[in-house]
């Protein structure tokens, strides 16, 4: 099996990337998560019950409030179609495995559908491709297990190659590892009925990126939010989601 050109260049590249990252943690802005509620009940309709767990970007890095970050984006545009039950367990630096370690401290209550947001703390810690995919699997195993959730929403992970605050070749390397990663969410839906992908294709413009040249911005969240909703709504999708549950 040939190994990719990233892998191969990471230890004779070892010195620079790691210089890189070390000059990137020193001038990254550091922006706070946003204040607002993490957790409602809005809209008519079938009852949606959503959780939204992950990391920096489920937490709304980027945007001023939480209303204007992926949550109130997102509960906006799905409590148009859905009575939607949402709560909001999103921490900057979260990577997968600390997702896990998290879960007791998750509300002790069913939900329909999980969204995980997850992978750009998984990328830059250089987590092996079949780790993610072990440790993900885990976590949707845990959730359904004590959550009863039915339906799961993979958030692609970022292509990091084209993160403005990242220098080369830490950024063509960090860009590769995120691309492998995502494989790995989008074979995991190919795999599981109940699992679907949604690529993160947004476009890559100045103004969707927030001033820290890392997180998204809140152009960027409305248009994420858009293409989340269409797919938790695909197909009826948050409905059956819901009576499936509710008939546990």
């Amino acid at each position: 099996m040939a190994v990719e050109a990233d892998r191969l260049l990471r230890y004779p590249l070892a010195p620079l990337l790691a210089a890189q990252a070390l000059w990137v943690g020193l001038r990254a802005e550091r922006l706070p998560e946003p204040p607002g509620p993490r957790s409602g009940t809005r809209g008519t309709g079938p009852l949606l019950r959503l959780l939204i767990l992950g990391d920096s970007s489920a937490a709304g890095v980027g945007a001023e409030t939480q209303d204007t970050a992926l949550s109130g984006c997102l509960a906006r545009a799905l409590s148009a179609h859905v009575t939607l039950d949402w709560h909001l367990e999103g921490e900057t630096s979260a990577t997968t495995k600390t997702s896990l370690a998290k879960r007791p401290k998750l509300p002790d209550r069913p939900f329909d559908l999980a969204l995980l947001i997850h992978g750009v703390n998984d990328t830059t810690r250089l987590t092996a491709p079949r780790t993610f995919r072990a440790r993900q699997i885990a976590l949707m195993d845990a959730l359904r297990a004590r959550h009863g959730v039915g339906r799961f929403v993979l958030s692609g992970v970022p292509p990091m190659q084209h993160f403005p605050l990242l220098p080369q070749p830490l950024r063509w390397v960090l860009g590769q590892q995120a691309a492998r990663l995502d494989a790995e969410l989008a074979r995991l839906a190919s795999e599981r009925e109940e699992v679907s992908h949604l690529p993160l294709a947004l476009p890559f413009e100045p103004h969707l990126v927030a001033r820290d040249g890392f997180h998204p911005s809140e152009a960027a969240y409305a248009l994420w939010s858009e293409m989340l909703a269409t797919e938790i709504l695909k197909d009826g999708c948050a409905a059956s989601g819901a009576t499936s549950t509710r008939n546990r």
